[in-house]
């Protein structure tokens, strides 16, 4: 049996200024019990404060029971100043200027250079090479191309395959608690081959105001593959 309907589930938030991006979220209907899904992770809890990164219009979800059947609700909340810092990560990934963002390369290439850039590891190791696999011989397809992020009125990635290329247009989720990125749309530079990662999710090993490496364990071989990236000149 239900306690109540979608409509008497009441959503609250709270910023700590106005239009600010200290935002508390709570849902305060008794007997519901659900979690809150806040764009940037999931808060299991019916209570959740965070620094939200993006300016504009924020819609955040709950999603619940309401006895005998589940349920979404969402609310909407207005940012107009980051006056909170964000952590240090959403400025190394796409600058203090947020709304411009920050466009990355490989680092190296575009032909073989004996660099490690793009290579073949031990899934259970991103350090134990097996093969270089750009640095040797085979660059990806995309090897000359960028990608930007950046935060002007959402989480905006855009690929770019190379030189004159027709930018792609996608999203992006960095989870700065378990150290994620999940891109959207378009994949990552050098996600092809034996680099294939169709999840668009990697794990970051190093996130730098000059570096991003990133890592998945399971590439399109089968085998661990590392990306390491650089800030376009």
């Amino acid at each position: 049996m239900n306690t109540t309907d979608v409509e008497g589930v009441e959503l609250i938030s709270v910023q700590s200024t106005a239009g600010g991006n200290l935002i508390t979220l709570e849902m305060v209907t008794p007997g519901i019990t659900g979690y809150w899904d806040y764009n940037l992770g999931t808060a299991l809890t019916n209570k959740v404060q965070f620094v939200y990164p993006i300016p504009g219009m924020a819609t955040f979800t709950y999603k619940g029971t309401l006895g005998a059947e589940f349920f979404e609700k969402t609310i909407n909340v207005q940012v107009d100043q980051l006056d909170t810092p964000l952590d240090q990560d959403w400025y190394d990934l796409v600058s203090e200027a947020t709304s411009d963002g920050k466009t990355w390369v490989f680092n190296g290439g575009p032909a073989p250079d004996g660099g490690q850039w793009w290579y073949m590891t031990d899934p259970n190791n991103w350090e134990a090479l097996w093969w270089n696999a750009a640095g040797d011989c085979c660059p990806p397809w995309d090897a000359a191309g960028k990608m930007k992020f950046d935060l002007n009125g959402a989480a905006n990635f855009t690929y770019e395959s190379g030189p004159g290329a027709t930018p792609e247009l996608g999203s992006f989720v960095l989870n700065v608690d378990k150290q994620t990125l999940q891109v959207n749309g378009p994949n990552i530079l050098g996600a092809v081959d034996c680099g294939a990662n169709p999840s668009g999710l990697y794990d970051i090993i190093s996130l730098t105001e000059d570096e991003l490496i990133l890592f998945v364990s399971n590439a399109g071989c089968g085998t661990g593959w590392v990306w390491k990236f650089k800030p376009e000149e």
